[in-house]
């Protein structure tokens, strides 16, 4: 068990709307005055989805290299891009991503049934995508929504070797219908399945947030939370803020004593190099 919490913020995603939720931050502006209040809070790392000027899900190269470089210029901030887009984003915009340059990014380990959607990820796709993070030196973030992503996982270590970095870190998205259940019990049974010395967050989703939060600060693992992943900070009352879900975060690993890791210390610990 390391003595701090990895905490990442996922402030925006492709699925929330703005128009039923004014606090979702979707602009440049607004994106980077979460950061910093994010990084005040506590969050080592921002995990990137942006919108258009309509708000709605894009991957616009030329948007996505002001974003990576605007967190830069105003946090510290570990920045890692979303390769997953919106389900219906093509793969090759899926790969341009990192052609922004990201110091990490997602990688889901398989297609994943999606609440009422697909979210596609099949081998071929997975394999470029790895591929591309290793000879572009971006560290991936496994993200895991069932057993099997993590038997892709030990399928692609074995065939392509180790992450840029060296180091294996993976993200346990669980409580969206189809995948992990987010619950104790799953969590339990996907930590053992992971690679040796693979580190781990957890992400709960919707109603899942705060008991896989709890579960994860027991088990050792990591954080991630965010406007992404609930828009529900307890019943009957919407989130205030991103920086409030990160408050909470550090606070409760703060309690398990494990308070939350510093950017420097997160670069350390994931192999990251040293912002530009």
């Amino acid at each position: 068990m390391t003595a701090a919490t990895l905490i990442t913020v996922a402030p925006t995603g492709a699925e929330a709307d703005k128009s039923r939720t004014p606090a979702l931050p979707v602009t440049l502006d607004e994106l980077v005055a979460t950061a910093i209040a994010c990084q005040a809070a506590g969050a080592a790392v921002i995990h990137v989805h942006i919108r258009d000027d309509k708000a709605r899900p894009t991957l616009d190269l030329p948007r996505l290299k002001d974003t990576v470089a605007a967190l830069r210029a105003h946090t510290s901030l570990i920045v890692q891009l979303s390769t997953g887009g919106a389900v219906t984003d093509p793969y090759e915009d899926r790969l341009n991503v990192l052609d922004a340059a990201p110091d990490a990014c997602s990688l889901t380990c398989g297609t994943v049934n999606f609440g009422d959607d697909v979210f596609m990820n099949p081998w071929g796709f997975i394999t470029d995508l790895y591929q591309a993070t290793q000879e572009k030196g971006i560290a991936p973030e496994f993200e895991l929504f069932d057993l099997g992503h993590v038997v892709t996982l030990h399928r692609l270590l074995s065939a392509y070797g180790p992450p840029h970095g060296g180091h294996i870190h993976c993200d346990l998205v669980m409580g969206v219908p189809g995948g992990f259940d987010g619950d104790l019990r799953t969590m339990a049974a996907a930590i053992q399945a992971l690679p040796d010395g693979a580190t781990w967050s957890a992400t709960g989703i919707g109603r899942t947030s705060v008991p896989v939060l709890l579960a994860a600060l027991s088990a050792g693992g990591h954080l991630r939370v965010g406007m992404e992943d609930t828009l529900t900070f307890a019943k009957g009352r919407p989130v205030r803020d991103n920086a409030e879900l990160v408050t909470r975060a550090a606070s409760a690993a703060t309690l398990a004593q494990r308070p939350p890791m510093t950017t420097a210390a997160a670069r350390a610990f994931l192999g990251i190099d040293s912002a530009v």
